[in-house]
């Protein structure tokens, strides 16, 4: 059973200050590359309606010669508050993307300190800025400068075991103008593996002033509560814990406002979110999106008898109406309690 500390539940009790920007929600939904469009957006915000979102990872680069403006543009009513985040390793550049997003409704801008895909640290953006921790000033106050919006920061730890730098990092970003610092508990050599540790983010929300929220193994109410008792973070950011399960910013919120557990939904409910996700992507983006979709449908299709058939058909799907027919299938036959197996039979070519 989860339960809220009454110091931490003192805690939680004011709203998030991030600058001029007052949030209702210490939970955020991470950017996530070729995860957090528009149509896994508007899932979330159903669950979770205050919380802030972030869009895909974008570089400044690119929306400067608007190769990737509409990216920036895809920005739907009711998604409010929601940030956008560039990186680059040029700060001129990143300035003139920020102000063209803020145009564009960025009620925050944030920067990418933290991934650690090569083909993005190759380039100077990312988490090669850990390394380079002059430039990741300059891109801060420059940007800062720029925009009325506040500036803040993604990154990690540190580079690897032998260049972990995350407390002299942080006050750097905060000393150029970050008005709020979102901790990975990874270094880039971690890359996604191993344990998030906490440990290092409770240092630098020590240290710092502005604050800081916590990123890394937030997969459950329970995680969440554990990471914030931990670390004394600010709030925590979801970011895999979301892949096929949208739901998951919006139980951490509502648990934190209310110390009530939302119930988890159900197979059949969570083929019926897959269903309405396969449909926006179709709606927004066409043919591109039924090949998006396939992932999507690979997440949200585990942990019920019948998932692993069901999963590599919907992995190979061309067409909406052949996703809506094996997942209708599937959803008619866990609600009667036929049998999975039986109803991927049912609508096999």
């Amino acid at each position: 059973m989860v339960i809220l500390s009454s110091n931490l539940q003192q805690r939680l009790r004011s709203p998030l200050t991030i600058g001029t920007v007052t949030l209702q929600s210490r939970v955020l939904q991470a950017p996530l590359s070729g995860v957090t469009d528009r149509a896994f957006r508007q899932l979330v915000r159903r669950y979770a309606p205050t919380s802030m979102l972030y869009t895909e990872m974008v570089q400044a680069t690119g929306v400067c010669q608007a190769q990737q403006l509409e990216k920036i543009m895809d920005i739907g009513d009711g998604e409010q508050p929601i940030s956008i985040q560039l990186f680059d390793c040029r700060p001129d550049f990143m300035a003139a993307a920020a102000r063209k997003a803020v145009a564009e409704g960025a009620k925050t801008i944030d920067i990418n300190m933290g991934c650690p895909v090569n083909k993005i640290t190759k380039k100077g953006g990312g988490s090669s800025l850990l390394r380079q921790p002059e430039i990741a000033e300059a891109i801060v106050r420059a940007v800062a400068a720029a925009v009325p919006v506040p500036v803040t920061v993604k990154t990690r730890i540190g580079w690897d075991d032998d260049h972990i730098n995350a407390v002299e990092f942080g006050r750097r970003m905060e000393a150029a103008g970050a008005r709020m610092l979102t901790l990975h508990g990874r270094t880039r050599s971690q890359g996604y593996h191993g344990p998030a540790r906490w440990d290092w983010i409770a240092q630098v929300k020590a240290a710092l002033a502005i604050p800081v929220i916590a990123n890394g193994d937030i997969v459950s109410v329970e995680s969440a509560v554990r990471c914030l008792e931990e670390t004394g973070a600010d709030g925590v950011m979801c970011s895999r814990g979301t892949l096929g399960y949208p739901f998951l910013v919006g139980e951490i919120d509502a648990f934190l406002k209310t110390g009530a557990v939302v119930s988890p939904p159900t197979a059949g409910e969570r083929l019926r979110c897959a269903r309405e996700h396969l449909g926006l992507l179709w709606q927004y983006k066409g043919q591109k999106g039924i090949h998006q979709a396939r992932k999507h449908m690979a997440w949200y299709v585990k942990g019920f008898e019948g998932a692993a058939p069901l999963r590599q058909r919907l992995c190979q799907i061309d067409t909406v109406e052949a996703g809506y027919e094996l997942l209708d299938g599937a959803i008619a036959q866990l609600e009667t309690t036929a049998g999975l197996g039986e109803a991927i039979a049912l609508v096999a070519p």
